[in-house]
């Protein structure tokens, strides 16, 4: 059984340089880290982000995701929290829906970090 994510005590982006091109990491930084990751690693979350980022907006609610995906409201809603919670993406509330938009700075910090200048 897959343990759940720690929570974060901040969702802020991250703002580091690119892992081996600066100073080593703290444990607060490393944990804030791979929490981030952990919660884009598994595959429905990885669809959901990708999903997310070929939207005009960047955003969508899971009425929309549900179908794509061929889950619940429920789970793909349990998705959505584990990203909200590691500052992934953010929700708002439009009448009965919830939209949830994805932090595009989060996503960059991630890929800054794991740019080793190998692409």
């Amino acid at each position: 059984m897959p343990r759940t994510l720690p929570l974060l005590t901040s969702t802020e982006p991250l703002v580091c340089v690119p892992l081996g091109k600066g100073p080593a990491l703290t444990d607060d930084d490393a944990n804030e880290f791979a929490i981030r990751l952990k919660a884009i690693a598994d595959p429905t979350r990885l669809k959901i982000v990708t999903y997310l980022l070929n939207q005009p907006a960047n955003e969508a609610c899971i009425c929309e995701l549900s179908p794509f995906l061929g889950l619940s409201d429920a789970t793909v809603n349990h998705h959505f929290k584990t990203l909200a919670n590691a500052g992934i993406v953010t929700k708002e509330r439009r009448g009965m829906n919830v939209h949830y938009q994805i932090d595009p700075e989060s996503i960059h910090a991630i890929a800054r970090a794991l740019n080793a200048g190998c692409c």
